[in-house]
């Protein structure tokens, strides 16, 4: 079972750095998520609500969309 899971993953792509493809411009930071927090959010929206009950965190932009910096290098 562990290895047919392990296969299904593997075809579908499954990655922690999936959502790194793109740079999102709203993050939770704060509380125990480290630089640069949890950047997945499109809306300040989206990023309040997920920002929201949880202890010491708040919503601020992405510092790669801030300041323009250019996405790591793929891994190989």
């Amino acid at each position: 079972m562990r290895i047919a899971l392990l296969i299904v993953l593997m075809v579908i792509g499954f990655s922690p750095a999936a959502n790194a493809e793109r740079d999102y411009p709203w993050c939770v930071v704060g509380g125990h998520l480290g630089f640069p927090g949890e950047c997945m959010y499109s809306t300040r929206e989206q990023c309040l609500a997920s920002a929201s009950g949880r202890w010491n965190t708040y919503c601020d932009v992405n510092p790669r969309v801030r300041f323009k910096q250019p996405p790591p290098p793929r891994p190989r």
